[in-house]
């Protein structure tokens, strides 16, 4: 399990990652060096010798992560994964709602600068 230790007072973290036991030959690392944020772990794992990363994120009703992650210069062309919903209701990924939030274009901006595409689950 990845997550942060907190330093002050009700400054919890509210945001981990398991990883499976099975996967340890990969020599995973929690990332604060490149990216320090509470609400994100960014963990690094060699896999052939080909440095990758996960990241994990919470993202509260402000979409304060979205202005953090823009305005972030890290460098992570070689994101496997990004894990979170967040907290955007939108009919891109839920037909039911029928409506189109503008932080939907802030979150592809992001997820384009990593190289990523949209997955959704399908029930």
């Amino acid at each position: 399990m990845f997550t942060r230790v907190s330093n002050t007072v009700n400054k919890h973290p509210r945001v981990l990652i398991y990883i499976n036991i099975k996967l340890t030959r990969f020599c995973f690392f929690l990332r604060k060096d490149i990216i320090n944020y509470r609400d994100i772990n960014l963990v690094s794992f060699f896999n052939c010798d080909f440095l990758c990363f996960l990241i994990n994120i919470y993202s509260d009703n402000y979409q304060s992560i979205l202005k953090y992650l823009k305005d972030s210069e890290a460098n992570l062309n070689n994101i496997l994964i990004m894990i979170e919903n967040f907290n955007i209701r939108n009919n891109d990924w839920n037909p039911l709602y029928l409506h189109y939030s503008t932080y939907v274009d802030t979150l592809r901006e992001i997820a384009d600068s990593f190289n990523l595409e949209l997955s959704i689950s399908i029930d």
